[in-house]
């Protein structure tokens, strides 16, 4: 007979010790602001340059934003009540659904954001090509300014994405952050509010009239880089405006930095730059 060989007793498992779980870094202010994106009638570049923010658009969201409301990225059918709304293109008044879309946006939303020129100042929307007004047979489109009341415009064609990012950042700290960021970003704001209250007409006459005229410019070109439709050129250092070509979006004077920025921002400048770089690390 063979010898049975008694089983062996299954020995308990080692318990590894236990990993120190590291607790999150607390944010600068415990609540998220919520925000959308509202496209009217524009090319969708503006969306674009939201989406050129890469690592810092997630960081955004991440941290800071809830994106409630957009075509592209969010199942959202109708505009749901939000902090900030940014709306892209002019409203198509024979679009009875797009002056409706406008103003539903205005009940909803704390702060409306009319981001680039159609949605500023109607941009090719509004003029076509080269200061060639709408025919009869062509659709009517106003900027959003003409039918509601906007808080802050971000001009250009299509804005820059840090400007976008930036507008985002001090949004969040004007609402949710304690009242020394509040006071910053009230200071960052307060030009681009200025612009909304301006209206909506512009021009690169803008550029000559409150720039060149007052022997503001430097000559940095700010205003001819920006330009979409290169209507403006430099002669002796100094910008000129074609105005056959100048589609009046707006961008050139945004862009300008002896324009619309005033010495509250000036004066802020290192705090803001770095509150900024703080809130994206």
């Amino acid at each position: 007979m063979k010898q049975q060989i008694p089983a062996a007793t299954p020995q308990k498992p080692v318990e590894q010790p236990k990993e120190e779980v590291k607790s999150k870094e607390a944010k600068p202010v415990a609540e998220k602001i919520t925000a959308g994106h509202i496209h009217l009638s524009g090319c969708t570049g503006c969306e674009v340059a939201i989406a050129d923010n890469y690592a810092g658009l997630l960081t955004l969201l991440d941290r800071y934003v809830d994106w409630v409301y957009d075509l592209t990225l969010a199942d959202v059918r109708h505009v749901p009540k939000m902090d900030v709304a940014m709306v892209e293109g002019s409203v198509c008044i024979q679009d009875k659904l797009s002056v409706e879309e406008i103003k539903e946006t205005r009940e909803k939303a704390k702060i409306v954001v009319a981001l680039g020129g159609c949605a500023c100042y109607g941009n090719i929307t509004r003029f076509a090509r080269g200061g060639q007004t709408n025919q009869p047979q062509h659709e009517s489109f106003l900027p959003i300014g003409d039918i509601i009341k906007v808080d802050v415009y971000i001009p250009g064609c299509a804005p820059t994405p840090q400007m976008i990012r930036n507008v985002c950042v001090m949004a969040y700290l004007l609402l949710k952050g304690n009242p020394d960021q509040q006071a910053l970003a009230k200071k960052y704001l307060t030009p681009l509010m200025q612009l909304a209250e301006r209206g909506t007409e512009a021009c690169g006459c803008d550029l000559m009239i409150e720039v060149v005229n007052q022997g503001l410019c430097m000559g940095c070109g700010s205003c001819a880089a920006a330009c979409p439709v290169r209507a403006i050129t430099h002669e002796y250092g100094k910008p000129n405006v074609n105005r056959e070509m100048c589609i009046k979006c707006g961008a050139c004077y945004a862009q300008c930095p002896r324009s619309f920025f005033n010495f509250d921002v000036i004066n802020e400048y290192q705090g803001i730059l770095d509150a900024i770089t703080g809130a994206l690390q």
